[in-house]
């Protein structure tokens, strides 16, 4: 299974502006039923909290990257250990064997990486660093940026020659404004956008997880996310809801701040504007 990371929310929750913002139209006819408009709403917030966990665990993820691959496991916990305390000295971190343990929030200062201000408790493994391939496991313990809490687990796999990575996951995840939650595995693979991980990743790949309202299922295909906006810049999902209807959303930039997500279905076509506020109207 294949894991959506990142969709949604890089720094924030979506803000869908009703009505001016919100169109519907029919498109080519399909036996499908197609979703309502109020089910449109809810797969894209469905989709966007699943998003706004990966996300979270993908910003934990890139920081956990910052050793030199080749060297002993156990030497690259403690140069990891070193790098995150330059850029999250609020964090107590430890450095034990070939594992890192980080405690957020409990020293002062900063706490913020990729626009994210970490809590809770992550644990990362140095399974292998060598030039054949790099294996991380990752743990997350009440792990929040103060709007979504995961627990759970990933594995992270690339190699020197090759810096794309494979996230495979299982988490669970709360959105703490309305304890909304989610149980989902995946598997994506992310690469850097335009050849520079610092500036963003595309993602492939497929999750699923299940919900309040039942199964879901998603299909990640050439997304771009930069780090710095709230949705996707370009690519597609297509959703499978618990109704087993299929939704697919497609991205394009509006401006330096806002994102269209163009959401169609059997035989409707709605259109949102995403921007880092939140969501209204659902």
């Amino acid at each position: 299974m294949h894991s959506c990371s990142r969709i949604f929310g890089a720094l924030g929750l979506l803000s869908i502006s009703l009505p001016l913002t919100l169109s519907a139209c029919t498109v080519k006819a399909s036996s499908e039923e197609p979703v309502s408009q109020s089910e449109a709403l809810d797969a894209v917030d469905e989709a966007s909290l699943s998003a706004q966990a990966g996300s979270l665990t993908s910003a934990s993820i890139e920081l956990s990257t910052n050793f030199t691959i080749g060297q002993a496991a156990e030497k690259a916990a403690t140069e990891l250990r070193t790098f995150v305390l330059t850029q999250l000295p609020c964090a107590d971190v430890v450095a034990s064997g070939n594992m890192l343990s980080v405690t957020y929030g409990v020293k002062p200062g900063n706490c913020i990486y990729h626009g994210h201000t970490f809590s809770g408790r992550t644990q990362v493994q140095i399974t292998r660093n060598d030039a054949g391939a790099v294996v991380l496991d990752h743990t997350w313990t009440d792990f929040s940026n103060g709007a979504v809490k995961v627990n759970g687990t990933a594995e992270v796999t690339w190699t020197l020659a090759d810096p794309s990575r494979r996230v495979v996951h299982h988490l669970v995840w709360t959105r703490l404004s309305d304890e909304r939650s989610g149980t989902g595995t995946g598997d994506r693979t992310d690469t850097p956008l335009h050849g520079d991980i610092a500036t963003g990743v595309v993602d492939n790949g497929h999750c699923t997880w299940d919900g309040a309202r039942g199964h879901w299922d998603l299909s990640v295909q050439g997304v771009e996310v930069r780090w710095s906006d709230p949705a996707p810049q370009a690519g597609s999902f297509v959703l499978t809801t618990p109704k087993d209807q299929t939704v697919t959303m497609a991205f394009s930039r509006v401006d330096g701040d806002s994102i269209r997500v163009s959401v169609t279905s059997a035989g409707k076509r709605f259109s949102f504007v995403v921007n880092k506020v939140g969501i209204q109207g659902v």
